[in-house]
């Protein structure tokens, strides 16, 4: 599974497999490894252009940092970075929506905003931009068409 690429799965069905039996050796066995392709799996989405991907891939990779089946072991990262890494991405991704609302392109705006809500919904800042922002395209919707030949 985990030559698929599919980390984050395999992280979940390792963590149910623990619950059933702790300290089962194969999961303890290969959970870093999994671990670590699921943060490099986001790291890569970020140089490909895929913000909303790393953040989601990050974001799973902080979930299972507190799994047991890492008690005592390193990590080439800590919470600390990966939580700094995800903060500076939205951090980024709020800057792109206000460079685009502040330029009248408000649909693109709502569509940056909208990628760091699929990675942190609790974002508060994002989901009040997107609130906001939504709400003035609809108003401009409603507005007349300006006369024609003006």
């Amino acid at each position: 599974m985990m030559e698929e690429g599919k980390f984050e799965r395999t992280m979940e069905l390792f963590s149910a497999v623990w619950k059933e039996m702790p300290g089962h050796p194969g999961v303890e066995e290969n959970f870093t490894n999994a671990l670590e392709g699921l943060k490099k799996n986001g790291d890569e989405a970020l140089r490909q252009g895929r913000p909303e991907e790393a953040g989601k891939r990050w974001t799973a990779t902080l979930r299972f940092l507190s799994h047991p089946a890492l008690k005592g072991k390193s990590l080439p990262y800590s919470k600390t970075d990966l939580k700094g890494s995800i903060d500076k991405l939205s951090e980024n991704l709020m800057e792109k929506g206000l460079a685009d609302y502040r330029q009248g392109r408000l649909e693109a705006a709502i569509a940056t905003w909208r990628q760091i809500l699929a990675y942190d919904p609790a974002h508060d800042e994002a989901a009040k931009s997107v609130k906001t922002a939504t709400t003035q395209l609809e108003n401009l919707k409603k507005l007349p068409p300006p006369p024609a030949g003006k």
